[in-house]
């Protein structure tokens, strides 16, 4: 088995098995709020940054960790590790992975940096993925091309909690904004390549809540499909009814919860709620 370091950053959301596993780093990405710097996940939790959107009249902006916070990971890590394999937030939504790969040409040590081309827990997932083929004895090229190829077989789908929010974070263009303000169109968004882009258009949560489990029923039928995950903003009541829900439509399909990150929150808003799997 090879000695792989696993780095990511803060927009990933690691369970609390990778929380604890010795080869696995989160690089935070930076939250500017009030004129106050927070680091993602260590100074600022989602609960805190809702508390603070409700009091505040400013706008919380995100910042991509810095080639130089990657350089210096890495140099540190090249020592103890044949490898390092640098898995990150879609490049088409933050500039974190551009500076993972810029530092990682600075490096001797071998680096691969992949793009997830999505956020939030399927990120974790993909280094999940990547520890069991490695523990199973897979080539480290194999590895990497598995998570690579494993990256195009994700579906993920979110109603997002605040349009305004996400307008403001540059995710969202004028017109799907004034669109979803006026008629109360609740979108369903989805990632195309990487991109976000608009799936459907619903009148309620309800119904966009119900489209999650048609969706996810048309998948069933035609993917193999064993893991579901649902993740939310704050309301981690309307995930477990949603949860409930698919276990009581799909009784074979493990179903996992996990809250966004705190810099996902800043572009989303508490109310957010996704649905993820990968089709095998």
């Amino acid at each position: 088995m090879l000695k792989i370091a696993w780095v990511t950053d803060s927009s990933a959301c690691i369970n609390e098995e990778l929380q604890h596993h010795p080869d696995v780093y989160v690089v935070p990405i930076t939250i500017i709020f009030d004129n106050q710097e927070y680091r993602d996940g260590v100074d600022l939790t989602p609960y805190e940054l809702y508390s603070k959107l409700k009091s505040s009249i400013s706008k919380p902006k995100t910042s991509q960790p810095s080639v130089g916070q990657f350089q210096a990971l890495y140099e540190k890590l090249q020592y103890s590790y044949d490898y390092i394999i640098s898995i990150h937030v879609s490049s088409k939504l933050s500039g974190t992975y551009s500076s993972s790969f810029q530092a990682a040409q600075q490096i001797q040590k071998p680096i691969y940096v992949i793009d997830s081309k999505v956020t939030s827990y399927p990120m974790t997932a993909l280094i999940s993925e990547g520890i069991r083929l490695n523990g199973a004895g897979t080539e480290i090229k194999d590895v990497v091309s598995s998570i690579q190829k494993l990256v195009d077989k994700n579906k993920m789908y979110v109603i997002v909690g605040s349009l305004e929010q996400l307008y403001a974070s540059g995710r969202l263009n004028s017109i799907q904004f004034v669109v979803g303000s006026l008629l109360k169109i609740k979108p369903i968004i989805t990632f195309n390549n990487g991109t976000l882009a608009i799936y459907d258009k619903v009148r309620s949560e309800r119904k966009a809540l119900h489209r999650f489990l048609t969706i996810l029923k048309e998948e069933v039928q035609h993917s193999t499909i064993s893991e579901v995950y649902l993740l939310y903003g704050l309301r981690s009541d309307k995930a477990q009814v949603l949860k409930q829900k698919i276990e009581s439509l799909f009784p074979s399909l493990n179903v996992l919860t996990y809250p966004f990150s705190t810099s996902l929150g800043v572009h989303t808003g508490e109310d957010t709620i996704g649905i993820s799997w990968f089709n095998n």
